[in-house]
């Protein structure tokens, strides 16, 4: 029996799912029964019918997951894979701004604590940011935690007021301007394709802004055979999966993110193992019920 039949029947002895992100190594990816970018995997995590779910991403996504799921197992590929970004803004500062702008809905990344989101109005993310604002009724907007994803959406409507946090992602920080054009000079005939958690600066360099997943569907549908590629270094997996004649580069070598890569083959394997003796994600009772609202609004508003 080959790893991947081994995987396989773990899968269903367990009544296991899989999810597992872009920007994971890509033979994690490969053994993943779904993979996505943070909006596909929220709808995903809301449909499963598998008792547990193993998620191979980092740990917003897991409580994502069991906020859509209360009543599932949700388990980490690796547990102490975080997010930098998330950790930049507090409930504490969300109900300050609440205090001082009492008018402003607040609109959450969904990268950001359910701690975070129990005080949020909606979540949103970089696929479904720009649609669910523009379909929310308020006028003014505070936006958490991403302030470049922020400045994107408030970008194409003007008509809203934004009150912008100082969040980043520090991967997407790293990608300068000078380097873009550097890679630009080294690539002439390649078309730029970037994400909205990169700098404006980044962006007006860009011939094309979107998700992960619009990056991916853009490069399949485009007629160019070169890209460079302005986001974490995973979703090159997909991209050459999908597109074996095309080529990809990042600006960088180092577009990568240190708590993705965290998760390899063999964490998702020995977890899928011994799942009865891993941690799984647990929240408050509390924060549950107020953080599944704004996510459960973001899939709604997407849709509408």
């Amino acid at each position: 029996m080959n790893r991947n039949e081994q995987i396989s029947n773990l899968k269903q002895e367990k009544d296991t799912v899989i999810l597992a992100h872009y920007y994971v190594d890509g033979a994690v990816q490969e053994i993943a029964d779904f993979v996505g970018d943070s909006y596909a995997l929220a709808k995903k995590a809301a449909e499963v019918t598998q008792k547990n779910i193993l998620f191979a991403g980092v740990s917003f996504m897991g409580e994502s997951a069991k906020l859509l799921n209360p009543d599932k197992h949700v388990y980490m590929a690796d547990h102490t894979a975080g997010c930098p970004m998330a950790d930049m803004v507090t409930a504490e500062q969300v109900k300050k701004v609440r205090a001082e702008h009492p008018d402003a809905a607040v609109v959450c990344y969904v990268n950001s604590t359910a701690e975070v989101k129990a005080e949020s109005d909606v979540c949103v993310t970089s696929s479904n940011a720009v649609k669910v604002v523009r379909n929310m009724e308020q006028k003014k907007i505070y936006f958490i935690p991403d302030s470049h994803l922020a400045h994107f959406v408030a970008a194409s409507m003007p008509e809203k007021e934004f009150i912008f946090h100082n969040g980043f992602c520090p991967t997407h920080q790293k990608i300068e301007p000078k380097l873009l054009q550097k890679a630009k000079e080294q690539h002439p005939a390649a078309f730029v394709l970037s994400h909205p958690e990169c700098s404006p600066e980044i962006l007006e360099l860009s011939d094309y802004v979107g998700s992960t997943a619009e990056i991916i569907r853009f490069a399949e549908e485009n007629d160019a055979e070169e890209y460079i590629v302005a986001t974490e270094t995973g979703v090159f997996y997909q991209l050459q999966k999908e597109n074996p004649q095309k080529k990809f580069y990042p600006v960088i070598p180092m577009q990568v993110c240190p708590d993705m890569k965290k998760i390899t083959l063999e964490k998702a394997v020995y977890v899928l193992e011994h799942l009865d003796s891993q941690p799984e994600i647990l929240l408050d009772e509390r924060i549950m019920e107020q953080a599944k609202r704004p996510l459960e609004k973001m899939l709604k508003l997407a849709l509408s």
